[in-house]
């Protein structure tokens, strides 16, 4: 690790998000630089290489690991891959940022945050959400009153898949609440600002197992309560809302922003239209990650918020199969 801050990042695998999402909140940031790739398949490593003008391309996940120029790992493969290959690149003695979510359940998470502290490395649950500034903004508007005492987190996430998606086979941490649900679970808990104490909830399973819709009910001591719905069977839909006590805010496009990102806030008195600043939250997130190292690994989130949203997921899932 050098003593600059600015983090040197190596991606495992060139997967849509990469392209989507990583690739551009790296190039985005003035914190980080993208060093190297890897793919399975080299061609594609070194097309993306010319493409995005990173310096090193690689076959294998292992050379990327194995790379001196490399501080941090991003680790955007199936569900199933997570486990080992944080474990490889903590032994490797680099952070870790891995895609959501962080395990295929509490137990492989709990795994994974006591090596990675055994390491010494931060390892960090990419929810890149979190890191918009309208995010930031409506926490704010929250905790100042703005709609009286929450009351109600409520989130809609649904996409379609195609039958032979990965994502529908269960050894592969397959499933709606794993792959667009853990967003809900995640907004109700940040908002909610505590753990929830119960949990509730049906689902409607395909003939892989996997949870196709889901909806799931969370109980927060605090008096929050959480409702979240998602479906690998539904039209798109990509929403929350925060319900108050004396208003709501209604959040479109929650997790996946346009260049201006909006919220309307409703009270008795008035209707208001917000516009936020339309950051990258991607860059965001790498920013967090690169701050966090350069802080000895002080994360706003660290590894054990991975950990209690595995939990939780753990928790809904086990319900709706019960139900």
């Amino acid at each position: 690790m050098t003593a600059n801050p600015k983090l040197r990042w190596g991606i495992l695998g060139c997967a849509r998000i990469t392209r989507r999402g990583l690739i551009p909140g790296i190039r985005a940031s003035s914190q980080n630089h993208l060093q190297a790739l890897a793919s399975r398949n080299l061609e594609t490593a070194h097309a993306w290489a010319a493409e995005f003008s990173v310096p090193s391309a690689y076959g294998s996940y292992e050379e990327v690991l194995d790379d001196p120029e490399v501080d941090v790992v991003y680790i955007p493969l199936p569900n199933e891959l997570h486990r080992p290959w944080v474990f490889a690149a903590a032994d490797a003695g680099k952070h870790i940022l891995c895609e959501k979510p962080l395990a295929l359940n509490a137990a492989e998470a709990r795994e994974m945050v006591a090596h990675c502290k055994a390491r010494g490395v931060v390892l960090m649950e990419a929810f890149m959400w979190g890191h918009q500034p309208r995010t930031e903004a409506l926490r704010r508007l929250v905790a100042e009153g703005a709609i009286g005492e929450l009351r109600l987190v409520r989130s809609s996430f649904s996409i379609t898949v195609d039958p032979g998606d990965w994502r529908l086979d269960p050894a592969r941490g397959g499933g709606a609440l794993w792959d667009v649900g853990c967003y809900g679970v995640s907004t109700a808990r940040l908002f909610a600002g505590v753990e929830a104490d119960a949990y509730g909830a049906v689902a409607r399973f395909g003939p892989t197992g996997v949870d196709l819709s889901l909806t799931a009910s969370l109980r927060f001591p605090n008096g929050v309560l959480g409702q979240v719905d998602c479906s690998f069977e539904q039209p798109f839909r990509c929403t929350y809302e925060l319900v108050g006590t004396t208003g709501v805010i209604e959040v479109p496009d929650a997790y996946l922003p346009p260049a201006r990102p909006t919220a309307q806030l409703r009270t008795a008195d008035s209707v208001k239209e917000l516009v936020f600043d339309g950051h990258n939250q991607y860059g965001g997130m790498v920013d967090a990650m690169s701050q966090a190292v350069a802080n000895g690994g002080r994360l706003t989130k660290p590894a054990e918020d991975g950990l209690n949203q595995m939990a939780a997921l753990d928790a809904i899932l086990s319900a709706a199969r019960t139900a």
